[in-house]
């Protein structure tokens, strides 16, 4: 996925004059460390959809899973341009991240097996998968597991100092 250190880069339009740009380091602690994101997908007529969702952080990209019926897989398979976006829910205090990227779907086994032992090592045993078939299966359902590899990120700092810093990828 994304091996390579963005460079960081402060927006002054929308910083404090004595903000600085977050380390991506930070940034990628902080994807790994959340437990909800929310997803943007883009229907077929061209409205959105968001739903809630819990994702993985590693080898450089967030990992989602979803049944392939459901809204946001449909939607997927006519645009694969998601955001995900992670943070906290007060407008002075924390950090929130905007991830842009093209959800691509995961199907090797060995891929998924390492996934479904990250999901349930965040999560618990709650969301301990089955791998077979190139999907993980839960119960009677099966999912699609997608990685994003980030394209541009966006980090907002809230509260004293506030400032957006901005990642982008190659």
């Amino acid at each position: 996925m994304t091996d390579k250190e963005p460079e960081a880069r402060l927006d002054p339009r929308y910083s404090d004059a004595d903000a600085t740009a977050t380390p991506w380091a930070d940034a990628q602690s902080l994807l790994a460390a959340a437990e909800l994101f929310w997803i943007s997908t883009v229907r077929p007529d061209g409205r959105p959809h968001v739903t809630p969702l819990p994702a993985v952080w590693t080898h450089g990209a967030l990992h989602f899973c979803t049944g392939p019926e459901e809204r946001k897989a449909r939607n997927l398979a006519e645009n694969p341009h998601v955001a995900l976006t992670t943070g906290t829910n007060i407008w002075d205090k924390g950090y929130d991240l905007v991830v842009e990227g093209e959800a691509v779907r995961v199907s090797d086994e060995g891929r998924l097996r390492e996934l479904a032992a990250a999901w349930e090592a965040k999560y618990g045993d709650f969301w301990h998968f089955e791998v077979r078939e190139g999907y993980f299966h839960h119960g009677p359902g099966r999912a699609a597991v997608f990685a994003v590899a980030p394209r541009t990120v966006f980090g907002f700092g809230k509260g004293e100092p506030f400032s957006q810093t901005r990642w982008r990828f190659d």
